[in-house]
C-alpha cells in the first residue's frame, strides 16, 4: 500500500465515485474535472505541468507528443476510459515510453446487446409508432396503415468484425434464430463459429426452430450484398495503419452493394462510415435504413445532414450510448465494470503489480514499447 498523497491522479472526466475511492483508498490525491464537457487541452497540459503520476481520459481527449512532453518527468500511465483508443497517439506514446490502457471486455455484452436492441427497432418502426402515439395522430387500427416493419427472427445479419462484441452479437443473433455471415480479414475465430452452429442445429433438431439455419465466414462483398442487417463492429483503421483499413469502408461504393430492404448499424466507430454517402443512400433509398450510436464528429454537429428531418423515419441516432449500462460504466469492480478496470489499470502500473514487469500488466495496449 502507497504512502498517503504518493501518487496524484488527474481525471478527464468523472468515471465514477466508488471506483475513485478506490484510489482515495489506497492513498491517491485524486483530481476530477468538474464539468461533464472535456477539459481544453491547455487544462490537461497545466495539470500535468503541475505533477501527475497517472492521467484518465476518456475518447474525447487528444493524447499526444505535447501531453507527453508536459508530463515529464512524472507521468507514468495514461488510463482510457473506454475499450478504443483513437485520442491516443501510439507513436509518441512509444517515444516517451508511457504506457496506456483501456477497458476491454466488460463491454462487451452491453455493446452487442445495445445493436441488437437498435437494430430491432430501426426495423421494427418503434420510434415511428411511438411518434404516432405522442402525437396523437393514431388512428383506427389497420392491417397495414400507416406503415409495417420488418421482422428480424428468421432473417440474415452480417457481422462485420468478429472480435469479442462481434461474437457477442453472433450468439444474441443466434437466439432470434437469425442466418449469420461473418467477415473478418485479420481475426477469425472458427471454434466459435463452430459452437454457434452446433446450437443452431440443436435448436432445429428439437424442434425449438422449424427451419436449420447456418452460419459461416465469407468475403464482405457477399456479407453486404445477401445480408438483410448488416451490424458494424470493428476498429477504425486508417489507410496506412493496416493492410485492411476501415475508414469508410461503408461508402457510396459499399453501400451500393447492400440489398434496398437491408439495415446497417453502427456501434463501432463513426469514421467507419462515410456520413455524406449515407445520407445519400438514405435519401434516395438505396438501403431501407440505419442506426448509428457514433458519428464522425461526436457530438453530432447541428448541420449534420443525418439530422434531415425527410431521413426520420428511416435512421436512429443515438448517443454513443452503447456501453451506457450502470454495472458496464461505473462498477468499482475490474471485473464488470469499466470504472474498475479503468483504475484497476492505474493501481497495476503505479504500484509496480506483475513484477513491475509493463508486458505483463493487463490492458497495457502499446505493450511493445516495453519489450527486452
Amino acid at each position: 500500500m502507497p504512502e498517503k498523497s504518493s501518487f496524484r491522479v488527474f481525471a478527464t472526466c468523472d468515471i465514477g465515485g466508488e471506483a475513485l475511492d478506490r484510489l482515495r483508498q489506497r492513498g491517491y490525491e485524486v483530481e476530477v474535472y468538474p464539468s461533464p464537457e472535456p477539459p481544453p487541452k491547455k487544462v490537461i497540459l497545466d495539470k500535468l505541468r503541475q505533477g501527475v503520476d497517472a492521467l484518465i481520459t476518456t475518447l474525447r481527449d487528444p493524447i499526444d507528443a505535447e501531453v507527453f512532453e508536459a508530463g515529464k518527468p512524472r507521468l507514468k500511465v495514461v488510463a482510457q476510459y473506454a475499450v478504443g483508443f483513437d485520442n491516443i497517439n501510439r507513436a509518441d506514446a512509444n517515444q516517451y515510453r508511457i504506457p496506456f490502457t483501456h477497458t476491454p471486455d466488460v463491454l462487451t455484452e452491453a455493446t452487442a446487446e445495445f445493436a441488437f436492441f437498435i437494430m430491432g427497432a430501426l426495423a421494427r418502426k418503434l420510434w415511428n409508432s411511438e411518434k404516432l402515439v405522442r402525437e396523437n395522430k393514431w388512428g383506427s387500427w389497420h392491417p397495414y396503415l400507416p406503415f409495417l416493419g420488418d421482422e428480424v427472427t428468421g432473417k440474415t445479419i452480417a457481422i462485420i468484425g468478429t472480435g469479442r462484441i462481434g461474437l457477442a452479437m453472433m450468439k444474441k443473433s443466434t437466439g432470434f434464430d437469425m442466418n449469420i455471415l461473418c467477415y473478418d480479414p485479420v481475426y477469425q475465430n472458427h471454434d466459435y463459429i463452430q459452437a454457434i452452429q452446433q446450437i443452431k442445429d440443436l435448436r432445429y433438431e428439437r424442434h425449438l426452430n422449424p427451419e436449420r439455419t447456418w452460419i459461416k465466414y465469407t468475403s464482405f462483398e457477399d456479407a453486404i450484398r445477401n445480408a438483410d442487417f448488416v451490424s458494424v463492429h470493428v476498429p477504425l483503421l486508417r489507410e496506412g495503419e493496416a493492410k485492411a483499413p476501415t475508414y469508410h469502408l461503408f461508402n457510396e461504393f459499399t453501400l451500393r452493394m447492400m440489398k434496398p430492404s437491408a439495415y446497417l448499424v453502427n456501434t463501432s466507430r463513426g469514421p467507419v462510415i462515410d456520413e455524406g454517402a449515407l445520407y445519400k443512400a438514405l435519401k434516395e433509398k438505396w438501403i431501407a435504413g440505419a442506426a448509428l450510436d457514433v458519428f464522425e464528429k461526436e457530438p453530432l454537429p447541428a448541420d449534420s445532414p443525418l439530422r434531415d428531418p425527410v431521413l426520420a423515419d428511416r435512421l436512429r441516432l443515438f448517443n454513443h450510448f452503447a456501453s451506457g449500462a450502470t454495472i458496464t460504466r461505473l462498477s468499482p469492480d475490474p471485473n464488470k465494470g469499466m470504472a474498475g478496470r479503468c483504475v484497476q489499470a492505474v493501481i497495476d502500473v503505479l504500484e509496480k503489480n506483475y513484477g513491475g514487469d509493463l508486458t505483463k500488466v493487463p490492458n497495457v495496449v502499446n505493450k511493445e514499447a516495453f519489450g527486452k
